[in-house]
């Protein structure tokens, strides 16, 4: 039993001596895994990546063409919340300031540029240990380059 609970928590850590690119591809499958599309019933397409210049990147995709796009730089991250359960939740994403960009093209409104300071993440599946490999995820690459 306790050695399954180790391989379990292990699955959802980082190793001794991991590189940056170890960290990137960790960040981003937890990411792509984790996220829960079925959040936003009208969304037909979406990408969520952590970039190697250690930027955030969503861009959602709806039925009818509208998309949705919001990027920021890691240095920017000021907190990691998470609002939920292991089954589903929210994953907030802090910074300081403004410092997010929200897109919007395609938009029957009108297509709007405009900055936020939260970046609500809908995640499933979001076990403790994968949260805390993934705060330190991007708190390694918040530190990267200061």
């Amino acid at each position: 039993m306790v050695s399954m609970i180790l391989a379990i928590s292990v699955s959802f850590c980082f190793k001794p001596g991991m590189d940056e690119q170890d960290w990137l591809l960790w960040a981003n499958k937890c990411l792509t895994q984790s996220y829960d599309p079925s959040a936003d019933i009208k969304l037909k397409k979406w990408e969520l990546s952590v970039t190697d210049e250690y930027f955030i990147r969503l861009r959602k995709t709806y039925a009818k063409g509208k998309q949705e796009y919001y990027s920021f730089n890691l240095h920017q991250l000021s907190d990691m919340d998470y609002l939920g359960n292991t089954a589903a939740g929210t994953l907030e994403l802090k910074t300081m300031a403004d410092d997010i960009i929200v897109q919007t093209y395609n938009d029957r409104h009108g297509d709007v540029d405009s900055m936020a300071t939260v970046l609500n993440i809908p995640v499933k599946n979001m076990e403790p240990e994968r949260l805390d490999s993934l705060r330190e995820a991007l708190n390694y690459f918040k530190g990267k380059g200061m």
